[in-house]
């Protein structure tokens, strides 16, 4: 007999990007909500990774950009860093969130907190270090975990993941890294600025193939002609072994087996969802990419939801929050359902220069065979590229046949904030004569997009 008295409304797996936000509105419009944390509470995020690596790239750029600052008549012969205040300054960053494995922070929303590995025993019931906790809704958000890959003796040899490799007392004096994505690229070059010598393999023909061409083209040539790293695309790594105090990676490029032989590895590739919940005892279909929902995130069970990676890795911690409050919506309105949209939802590198895209890419568009229109404006062409001596990077725009925004890209200082404006047009059909004709601050680097968009034909 199915059970009606139930201990919560809603129990929420996890408590990263993808069940905060939906426990503490489902606990705000008088919901009784229960979330639980297998591992820290707050998630990967602010914990391991945006908001750490974030803090960490900042004091890195602050000293890249200071050893660069001659040019402008300011004198940086002595300067230098201390890597243990860097690691001190990220924890404090960390703190400063609220999250730092903080009940605190959910128990004062009113959010019963649970620490434990939950797993389902019924569809509405789970189990949490043998207590059963019940609940008429339930949210999925127990994210991802890295995904090894098919890697020769790599069980024997000691490596780091993009969590630990945060947490290191020195910077590396040589690392190898596998994979090229938007972790990889960061920590390659935070290692950089701090003197690694750092190798970066990417199994495509470029690095982020994701793009357009002219990203990942771009940020290739700053890692390696600024940053001294040396990028490998089209490049499979077959093995590693332990020589001595060194790792030797062997991979294949080219056509040839080669080696290099660094002080540590950073495996830094693909993840796999956290799926390992029982969710067969709850009717919930997954694969191995991850949970099957719908357009309204509803799971095969309609009463049981899920956000986050838990659905694969495509999305961007901004995707995560707007799923999480999607959910909370569904099922405070059963009967106003909403989808999540994610047309103006940014992707965001943050080297330096910084890389943002939002929208279609032009394979995005042929895939959908689509007739589109592209335009580039180089940063040199503003008065802030010369002001800021930044001869560099560039603001992309692609447009449908008739001119209307689809999407678009930007390299450049400061791009994770420029790229709202060519977000905000994508997601409410303007077009390029719309931001062509908008007056843009002189000085700002946002003139690039109003360049680019009035170059669109």
């Amino acid at each position: 007999m199915k059970k009606t008295n139930f201990d919560f409304d809603l129990i929420v797996l996890g408590s990263g990007a993808g069940g905060s936000a939906a426990a503490n509105i489902a606990c705000k419009n008088g919901l009784k909500v229960a979330i639980v944390e297998s591992d820290i509470f707050g998630g990967e995020s602010p914990n391991y990774g945006d908001i750490p690596r974030k803090a960490m790239l900042n004091a890195a750029h602050t000293f890249f950009l200071a050893r660069r600052a001659s040019k402008f008549g300011v004198r940086s012969s002595t300067l230098g860093y201390n890597f243990p205040s860097v690691a001190a300054w990220k924890r404090l960053v960390v703190k400063r969130t609220g999250a730092d494995d903080n009940t605190d922070f959910y128990e004062k929303q009113g959010v019963k907190t649970f620490r434990g590995n939950a797993r389902f025993i019924t569809p509405n019931e789970v189990s949490v270090n043998r207590q059963h906790l019940s609940a008429d809704n339930f949210i999925i958000a127990t994210g991802s975990k890295i995904a090894l890959p098919d890697i020769k003796n790599l069980e024997n040899v000691p490596y780091h993941t993009p969590r630990t490799i945060l947490d290191v007392m020195r910077p590396p004096k040589s690392i190898f890294i596998v994979g090229g994505g938007t972790e990889a690229i960061e920590i390659a070059q935070l290692l950089a600025i701090f003197g690694t010598k750092v190798y970066i393999s990417e199994i495509s023909s470029r690095l982020l193939p994701q793009e357009d061409e002219e990203v990942g083209l771009s940020i290739e040539n700053t890692l390696v002609e600024d940053m001294k790293i040396f990028v490998l695309p089209q490049t499979r790594v077959v093995a590693v072994e332990k020589e001595g105090l060194s790792k030797k990676v062997i991979f294949q490029r080219g056509g040839t087996e080669k080696f290099i032989k660094v002080d540590e590895i950073l495996i830094a590739g693909g993840r796999a969802p956290n799926t390992d919940i029982g969710l067969e005892n709850a009717a919930v279909e997954y694969n191995d990419e991850g949970i099957v929902v719908n357009e309204f995130l509803q799971t095969s069970n309609k009463n049981i939801y899920a956000a986050g990676s838990i659905l694969g890795n495509k999305f961007t911690t901004s995707d995560i929050l707007l799923q999480s409050r999607v959910c909370a919506n569904n099922i405070l309105k059963p009967r106003a359902k909403v989808s999540p949209d994610y047309t103006a939802s940014p992707r965001t590198i943050f080297t330096w220069p910084e890389v943002a895209s939002v929208g279609l890419t032009e394979d995005d568009c042929m895939r959908r065979d689509l007739q589109f229109k592209t335009s580039i404006a180089p940063l040199n062409l503003i008065a802030r590229g010369n002001t800021d001596n930044f001869k560099t990077g560039f603001v992309k725009l692609i447009c449908d046949k008739h001119g209307k925004i689809l999407g678009g890209s930007v390299v450049a200082p400061e791009a994770a904030s420029i790229i709202h404006e060519i977000g905000i047009a994508a997601r409410y059909n303007l077009y390029a004569s719309d931001l062509a004709d908008l007056p843009h601050a002189f000085l700002s680097w946002n003139e690039a997009v109003r360049i680019a968009a009035n170059r669109i034909r």
